[in-house]
């Protein structure tokens, strides 16, 4: 079991940079591919980001590529969202989330473990 704590979510007008963080704590952080997916209202829960293991192999979903970036910090147990030139569409909950495995995933039942979510809302 591994405990997800997302933070750095917020309201910025679009345009703005935000920069999620979230802390891991049990299983392994270094041995486990993360990911940050999202979920607008009324919507389903969407991939946004994955990273494996080592932070060599990182993965993104077109609506992000170019503006997100994620990294993780494997002495911190930490991975990171950085998101720049935010748009209102980039609206959602955004959630952390990690994996048994090395690799990362983009589907949501590759993943294990779940945090809580940190809104971030975009204004026009």
């Amino acid at each position: 079991q591994v405990q997800l704590v997302e933070s750095g979510g917020g309201l910025v007008q679009a345009g703005g940079s935000l920069r999620l963080s979230c802390a891991a704590s049990g299983r392994t952080f270094s041995s486990s591919g993360m990911g940050w997916f999202r979920q607008a209202p009324g919507k389903e829960r969407e991939f946004v980001a994955a990273i494996n293991w080592s932070g060599g192999t990182t993965y993104y979903a077109d609506s992000v590529k170019g503006r997100f970036t994620i990294s993780r910090d494997n002495a911190e147990n930490t991975v990171y969202l950085q998101m720049n030139s935010l748009k209102p569409e980039d609206t959602a909950v955004y959630y952390c989330a990690g994996r048994r495995g090395v690799a990362a995933a983009t589907q949501k039942w590759n993943y294990d473990d779940w945090g809580q979510g940190t809104q971030v809302t975009v204004s026009a």
